[in-house]
């Protein structure tokens, strides 16, 4: 184990004794004990990681807001995000050098085609780049890269130890849980988070190490910042039956802001890749959207979570402080356009933040973005005179829940986080109701979450279904032979004869000169005239070759290879790569013991 950053003289003694360690371990410390050793500490480390970057946020956040009038339009809301969006990009392109946006995407991937690896730098890149982002007033959230830190930092522990894909695999859902439940203080909802938006799989091997990892980060949370929730929620109004019908509609319509959020994150982040081909294009126009909707509407400045506070305890008015409204804080109407506007623009100023360079998860604006729906719904209601007094402060706290479910397609999450986030337990039967039908009005439209519907499309994606989960996790390159001996269309059946004499397949492929597939010749298919010397020189191979109808890419999914040899009912297909240049053969057996062998190392319990 060489690190780079040692002295030449101190690198070979650091290296034995760690050889020594290693020796010790295997010697006298079973894996399954190791894990739970290395879990403990990923939660640990993980946890005081998101101590730090909350610090982060709220110190730069509260050093610059500090001069923010609340009676006021603040042009320093202007200012600032572009100074931020600024700093990140200048941070992540000349120091880093490296693409961390996108957390949680990231880690899915590491997970499914990358086996459970990720780079040392992930481990605190992730934190400086999002805490400069957010705290200069990136709408954007601090989870995403806690995600993206904790899992780096059990990837890289497990590397030290040399530990197999199967257990870095246990270890990064292990620091992923321990960021969630460090930063929110939210155990079971870290855990739930690994198991949902991560997909691992929960078994005998896995539940301890996550439990162990998100209740040590939830500890270390408690010791730095008290006892007390994320949210402050004081429930004044006990659930009534009576107001279940508005609870299906609420759940109904937080499936469908989850949908237009979600379309609209896809919108932007294509505008911004398909139209915008340079960094600084990016980040100016990033920049421009995100300081116009900050001057404009100020509760999208940074993660939002004052704005939260506001509406949990009832006060609507203190939404449109520091902005250039604030003459209208008592207007009704006014109040519930603003926050029917903010709802609107969250995606916009959150796409525009990371697609102009910031760095910083979804997160954080599906909670928001919940809360605001779920009292701009109540508030609405109420106000139109149905008859009933809906709780705005209840269903806000239900509106989280409600989009997070949507959004990350993860309802047991939602529901467990909002309740340890805000400690809203007595409002559990209607947590469930909200967030399941979201879940399951956005299922209709949308098949994959906000994280995994880009590696979906790719079929890069490891999910609870085993069979997919096996094949995304087996490689192409992995089951193509190259050891089948070609022929050319002009060889005749004398020179066919001495090439089957030297090989050990009864298949051989037909190449033209630019080493193109023609076709195929089958053993079977000339074993009548293979002896027959009288026909050696008059026939040729472009006679009895086979056409090819089916050819598989080497940038195929192992799904689709899988499915091509399902339709076809071949047994062996060629393989060719992007210039239609001939690379070998695949067969079912091969991907059949390859299956065996990764299912196997992947299944141990």
């Amino acid at each position: 184990m060489r690190d780079p950053y040692l002295p030449n003289r101190f690198r070979k003694p650091v290296h034995d004794l760690w050889l020594k360690i290693m020796i010790m371990r295997e010697r006298h410390l079973k894996e399954k004990t190791l894990v739970i050793i290395l879990s403990l500490i990923v939660g640990i480390v993980a946890g005081l990681a998101a101590m730090l970057l909350k610090w982060l946020i709220h110190f730069i956040s509260g050093s610059l807001t500090v001069f923010v009038n609340v009676d006021e339009g603040n042009y320093l809301y202007i200012i600032y995000p572009c100074i931020g969006i600024l700093l990140a990009c200048w941070y992540v392109r000349y120091v880093v050098k490296d693409n961390i946006s996108h957390g949680v995407t990231r880690v899915l991937y590491s997970i499914s085609q990358n086996k459970s690896r990720l780079k040392p730098h992930n481990m605190y890149t992730s934190l400086v780049a999002s805490s400069i982002t957010i705290g200069f007033g990136g709408s954007v959230g601090a989870e995403g890269p806690i995600v993206y830190t904790g899992a780096a930092i059990g990837s890289n522990l497990g590397q030290a130890f040399r530990l197999s894909p199967r257990v870095l695999m246990i270890l990064v859902g292990c620091g992923a849980a321990a960021g969630i439940a460090g930063i929110f203080k939210a155990p079971i909802a870290g855990m739930l988070f690994t198991l949902e938006v991560l997909m691992l799989d929960l078994t005998t091997v896995t539940v301890m190490p996550l439990l162990i990892s998100s209740i040590t980060a939830a500890s270390v949370a408690y010791i730095f910042t008290g006892y007390d929730v994320e949210f402050l929620f004081i429930q004044s109004e006990p659930f009534v039956v009576e107001r279940l019908p508005f609870f299906i509609a609420l759940g109904i319509f937080c499936g469908l802001v989850s949908l237009y959020f979600t379309r609209v994150m896809n919108m932007m982040e294509n505008f911004f890749k398909k139209y915008l081909h340079k960094q600084w294009q990016k980040t100016a126009v990033g920049g421009v959207i995100l300081a116009s909707l900050i001057f404009l509407f100020p509760p999208l400045y940074g993660e939002g979570y004052s704005s939260i506070n506001s509406l949990l305890n009832g006060d609507p008015g203190s939404i449109v402080d520091g902005s250039i409204f604030y003459a209208d804080r008592g207007n009704v109407w006014f109040i519930i356009v603003y926050i029917g506007l903010i709802i609107a623009l969250k995606g916009f100023a959150t796409s525009a933040t990371n697609g102009g360079g910031g760095v910083g998860g979804t997160f954080a604006p599906s909670l928001y973005v919940g809360c605001m729906t779920g009292f701009f719904f109540a508030f609405l209601l109420n106000h139109l005179g149905f008859g009933m007094e809906l709780s705005v402060k209840n269903f806000a706290l239900m509106g989280m829940a409600g989009v997070m479910s949507g959004v990350m397609h993860a309802p047991l999450m939602g529901i467990f986080l909002t309740a340890e986030m805000t400690g809203g337990y007595e409002l559990f039967l209607p947590l469930l109701v909200v967030s399941t039908l979201s879940y399951g009005t956005i299922k209709i439209f949308e098949p994959y979450s906000i994280y995994t519907m880009r590696l979906a499309r790719r079929g890069e994606l490891l999910t609870h279904h085993k069979d997919k989960a096996v094949l995304t996790l087996m490689k192409m390159n992995s089951v193509i032979e190259t050891d089948f001996l070609s022929v050319t269309p002009d060889m005749n059946l004398r020179q066919m004869v001495d090439t089957i004499s030297k090989s050990c397949r009864n298949l051989f492929p037909v190449l033209d000169s630019e080493n193109h597939l023609m076709g195929i010749v089958l053993l079977d298919d000339i074993r009548n005239i293979m002896f027959r010397p009288d026909l050696y020189k008059r026939l040729y191979v472009s006679r009895f070759m086979t056409s090819v109808s089916t050819k598989l890419r080497t940038t195929d999914s192992m799904e689709k290879v899988m499915k091509t040899f399902d339709d076809t009912g071949a047994w062996n297909l060629p393989v060719v790569d992007e210039e239609n240049h001939y690379v070998g053969f695949v067969s079912k057996s091969k991907i059949f013991n390859s299956y065996r062998r990764v299912l196997r190392h992947y299944s141990e319990d």
